[in-house]
């Protein structure tokens, strides 16, 4: 079936979105579960700083909150997906609704430590995706002045992983002045803007969550499935079209019998 003005669209594949299907489903009251990494190993690591002050605003707002920390995480393919950690990982990202990722700059980019981590995450495991759907916020930190190369590097990963990447951002420039002795962050428009992007990610991952299947639905997915099912079909009918029956006088007997047959003439 084809649309007039739109003769190069299946239309069994088109969906017309609509208020109606962006309806917040019954028992969707639970807290937003966010899922937060960072991106060193450092004992006084600045971008796990501040991923416990933006744990301690989330939760604030009610969230549920969990922090991974990559210490023990292998280096990616230097072990089986079945390790311990890197199961932890993947069990964390499905858990989650919503993320929050934070990596130091190092030469200009996000650091091995965190990018080993996204690594990790597959972008398919047998027809889930870890990742698809969920709420996004990065931040970073710097050890010198203000830098946006991490940021910017992150949305690319989190739109190659698929995910609902918030508009605000934060980068906290020279981050070892911006924590006090107990490693709470210091009152500063720095901290101000983690408020900021901490609410924005609550309000985002509020309005996608359980709807986030119906948000990342794609016309090109559905219109290969609609494809690949109508193949299957058409196999099994030519399947069950050639399917071997007894009364065929050549599949009815052994190879040996038909070559038997064969060389005496009698075929």
């Amino acid at each position: 079936m084809t649309l007039p003005d739109l003769p190069h669209i299946a239309a069994n594949a088109l969906d017309t979105p609509s208020l109606g299907k962006l309806a917040l489903p019954e028992g969707a009251a639970h807290p937003p579960r966010i899922l937060i990494l960072y991106g060193s190993l450092r004992p006084q690591s600045f971008s796990r700083k501040l991923a416990l002050e933006a744990e301690r605003i989330l939760r604030q707002f009610g969230a549920e909150t969990r922090v991974f920390d990559p210490h023990e995480l292998p280096v990616l393919d230097s072990v089986p997906a079945s390790h311990p950690k890197v199961q932890e990982l993947r069990q964390l990202s499905l858990w989650s609704e919503g993320q929050v990722w934070i990596s130091p700059e190092r030469h200009g980019a996000v650091t091995g430590v965190f990018k080993n981590q996204i690594d990790w995450l597959p972008l398919e495991e047998g027809s889930v995706r870890p990742t698809q759907g969920r709420t996004l916020a990065v931040m970073q930190v710097c050890g010198g002045s203000q830098s946006f190369n991490v940021v910017n590097a992150l949305r690319v990963l989190g739109r190659w992983m698929r995910m609902v990447t918030i508009p605000n951002q934060s980068s906290v420039a020279k981050a070892w002045q911006e924590f006090d002795e107990n490693g709470r962050m210091k009152p500063s428009p720095f901290y101000d803007r983690v408020v900021d992007v901490m609410e924005e990610l609550f309000k985002f991952t509020l309005m996608v969550r359980d709807r986030s299947d119906y948000l990342v639905d794609r016309y090109s997915e559905r219109k290969g499935a609609s494809e690949a099912r109508a193949l299957a079909a058409a196999a099994k009918v030519v399947e069950a079209a050639t399917e071997p029956t007894a009364s065929s006088p050549t599949l009815a007997h052994s190879p040996e019998k038909v070559r038997s047959c064969c060389a005496s003439g009698a075929c």
